[in-house]
């Protein structure tokens, strides 16, 4: 236990002496009732805690004398609970009575100790004053038994402070809660532990089995910079003291903070989507290793991995490698999910209403500015164009000047694809479009290289490290700097929903070494590496949405707009609908900040968003410290300005490169990860093959079936909401906040995002705006916030956007 833990405990057990012999013959003395009622979940198969639970509630306006804390209630016990089920989660609510001296006041926070064997997750709490005022708690939170915590919990009311305004009986709670849950940086991390810290990505490889599976390590030098995750204090690597140490088997259990996991419905819907998704790989997979041809042989194959499989069974040598894999648990789950109902991928839409529609060039541009990865395409600056490197293009007039069809320089589509080397050795090789013989042969696999670089960058940079890897500093940052008794914290929460846990999970079975995208994608071991290399360019300011389009040249500046830019190309659907969002959100942030901060010297003399702030920057995006474009942290605007990139960062823009994967990537031919030929210079064996089967040639050039199937079931659960999501302009609790104004506010938020729904639908609606629908007849909905989505069956929906990145 850490030395703040110790320090947190001994002050919690004072408060519980001091009031011990004030309360022993409370029936005998004067005494005034405090009724509330507790909210919690159970995991399946367990009992809720009863009266192993008690509960003791500290005053929001009297102190006690002998702790300067807060004076507290009486203990209460959780008894009598009545439980029910509701869209498959049982709960259960237990009724309680504080008796208080007459003066106690209001609560402002409530100690729980689980003295039960297993922990629970408390979902809410209210408690009604002597006046029947009702205080709401918030908690969606596990609580672990005590003989492993040590430690009662503490959960504070939603009425929002700033630290100079914080009540004095709650000031050293506040302190001490956010000291507690720092840490002290040592330790291997325990399950039941609420500690936040920082580490580098020292965790993607497994040096012990193998030098084949070492990593380096990513964050902490020049060369390899990248955001910190949260630590998990595990051992070293025998072979490489600077990695950390893997679990032998896939571990969903990866430790991250109790109030970042999955909740019990959650965690339990993640499984069975995993678990789906393995079936619709592993049973294709198993049928394909009795193949002689690793390959797909005509896209009527891929084709039938969308209908229901000839075989169901796992096969018996497939079983014993699952076994040796998976925790026992699960690998009992996927054996028993293989004995029901035949298994078979959903149909993705790129394919449901024109199965060719991916072949046409005006599908594959279109996906460029309404796909999944539409933040790539930019404005041409000049012609020739030039790379990264300085070096012009070798794309000449001469080039495409015999397909302009009457079009002028400034509208040509042409391909231009380069393999690195010594500057003697690159080659570089121009393709044109073309309808018919061999130049649309070579056309057609042009796009897929170009396609399987897109995929790369998408999920390596676009989704992973511009999303899930730059945000997880700041949940880290929040929790350690900021109460949740802070009006930003409480602005925030709700957008690092299950980030965490999501990362993990992503680094435990994704991200590593031989895991699913080294398997799937074109970079193999070196993906992380080229995610870091990326990283060297990101910039947070850059994040803003007006400022991204800015600089892809797809908008002009312009302060007289409120979104302070002018979009260029109105068939641009990303780009329009995203400014539609980004200035609700904006609003909404200005909003609600000008309602706690008064003017600028409010923000400077807030000491908690100042410590945030710069932990942030030297910490978190350590880094990046150093670099320029970090704006102070001293206006009202500037703050503003943060929380509006992050939370669009966290919603908006992950869900538009998210929840339209499964889509546009299930069908590989549309989408592929990886080409495994390059494309045959004229006179060779390869160009002679092409002459013969052109289809033939290019499904060699795919991925094999394992890494399609693979890749598909991956996506197929990256693109499934889940049943708890909570949506933009939503909030798990109606109670979140007993500020009025704020509550205005934010109902004006989710009346301006409807708007914004009728706003797509009438776009999706205009004949003129192709790109809303294009060939494959796929509406552009990764923008629809989705509010009405009250009851939320989840799935693959391809539209709404969801609060956080929890998926």
């Amino acid at each position: 236990m850490s030395m703040q833990h110790r320090g947190l405990r001994s002050d919690l057990q004072a408060c519980f002496s001091s009031v011990q012999s004030a309360i022993t013959s409370h029936a005998q003395a004067n005494h005034a009732i405090i009724k509330g009622k507790i909210v919690i979940d159970h995991s399946p198969g367990q009992s809720g805690p009863g009266k192993s639970a008690s509960v003791q509630i500290f005053s929001c306006t009297k102190v006690d004398p002998g702790t300067g804390k807060g004076k507290l209630s009486h203990i209460a016990y959780l008894k009598n609970g009545k439980s029910h089920k509701h869209n498959g989660t049982k709960t259960t609510t237990y009724k309680l009575k504080f008796y208080v001296e007459p003066d106690f006041g209001n609560p402002g926070a409530f100690v729980i100790e689980n003295q039960h064997k297993y922990k629970f997750f408390l979902q809410a709490a209210t408690l009604h004053a002597p006046d029947n005022q009702a205080i709401h708690f918030d908690c969606r939170s596990w609580v672990y038994p005590i003989k492993l915590t040590k430690t009662p919990r503490i959960f504070f009311s939603n009425k929002s402070y700033l630290p100079s305004e914080t009540p004095s009986t709650l000031k050293d709670l506040r302190k001490q809660e956010l000291i507690s849950l720092r840490g002290d940086g040592t330790g291997e991390r325990k399950e039941w532990e609420r500690i936040y810290d920082y580490d580098y990505y020292n965790d993607l490889g497994d040096p012990d089995i193998g030098p084949e599976n070492a990593r380096p390590v990513l964050g902490g030098s020049e060369s390899l910079p990248y955001p910190r995750r949260g630590r998990t204090g595990r051992p070293k690597c025998r072979a490489d003291l600077s990695t950390e140490s893997r679990p032998e088997k896939i571990n969903l259990d990866i430790y991250v903070p109790p109030d970042e996991r999955f909740s019990p419905k959650k965690l339990s819907e993640f499984i069975g989507n995993s678990i789906r998704a393995s079936l619709h790989f592993l049973i294709p997979e198993a049928n394909s290793l009795l193949e002689k041809d690793p390959h797909f042989r005509s896209f009527d194959e891929i084709r039938g991995m969308f209908s229901s499989n000839k075989s169901r069974k796992v096969e018996g040598w497939l079983t014993k490698k699952l076994q040796k894999l998976l925790p026992e648990q699960l690998f009992k789950q996927i054996t028993r999910a293989s004995k029901g109902d035949p298994m078979r991928f959903p149909e993705p839409q790129i394919i449901a209403n024109n199965d060719l529609a991916w072949k046409e060039d005006e599908e594959f541009g279109r996906q460029m500015l309404a796909g999944i990865n539409p933040t790539r395409i930019r404005c041409l600056e000049a012609f020739p164009p030039k790379g990264k490197n300085g070096k012009m293009s070798s794309i000449t007039l001469a080039d495409i000047e015999g397909s302009l069809d009457g079009l002028d320089i400034t509208q040509p589509v042409a391909i231009e694809l380069s393999l690195p080397g010594l500057s003697s050795d690159e080659v570089n090789r121009v393709f044109l479009p073309a309808k018919e013989g061999i130049e649309a042969a070579l056309w057609q696999l042009a796009k897929a290289h170009v396609l399987a670089n897109d995929s790369a960058y998408h999920q390596l940079v676009t989704h992973w490290l511009h999303t899930h890897a730059v945000v997880e500093p700041f949940v880290i940052a929040t929790r350690r700097q900021l109460s949740v008794m802070h009006p930003v914290h409480r602005l925030l929460d709700p957008h690092f929903k299950d980030t965490m846990h999501v990362n993990a999970l992503a680094r435990s079975i994704l991200l590593n070494a031989g895991g699913i995208l080294e398997k799937t994608l074109f970079p193999g071991k070196i993906c992380m590496e080229l995610s870091s290399e990326l990283y060297k360019e990101w910039r947070f300011d850059e994040q803003a949405l007006p400022k991204d389009l800015i600089k892809r040249r797809l908008a002009l500046e312009d302060s007289d707009l409120p979104t302070g830019c002018q979009i260029l190309f109105q068939d641009y659907p990303y780009g329009l609908d995203g400014l539609d969002v980004w200035l609700a959100i904006m609003t909404w942030v200005k909003d609600y900040c000008f309602i706690f901060y008064k003017d600028d010297d409010s923000v400077k003399s807030d000491e908690e968003i100042q410590a945030w702030w710069k932990e942030i920057r030297e910490v978190g995006h350590g880094d990046k410290r150093n670099a320029s474009w970090w704006f102070e942290m001293n206006s009202r605007d500037n703050l503003i300005q943060a929380l509006t990139i992050l939370i669009w960062t966290s919603s908006a823009l992950h869900a538009s490169v998210n929840f339209g994967q499964y889509a546009y990537a299930a069908y590989p031919p549309n989408r592929p990860t990886l080409c495994r030929k390059f494309i045959p210079d004229e006179g060779t064996q390869e160009f002679a093959e092409l002459l013969i089967d052109s289809d033939k040639y290019y499904l060699k050039m795919l991925p094999e079936r394992f890494a399609i199937t693979l890749s598909t079931a991956l996506v197929e659960v990256l693109s499934r909401h889940t049943s708890d999501e909570v949506y933009l302009g939503q909030r798990q609790s109606s109670e979140w906040t007993d500020d009025q104004e704020v509550l205005r506010k934010f109902e004006e938020f989710g009346e301006k995002l409807k708007e914004i729904e009728q706003k797509i639908a009438e776009r999706n609606r205009n004949a003129r705006l192709k790109n809303r629908w294009g060939p494959a007849k796929i509406a552009y909905k990764l923008m629809h916030p989705d509010t009405s989505n009250v009851k939320n069956d989840g799935g693959i929906t391809g539209k709404g956007i969801p609060n956080s990145i929890s998926i």
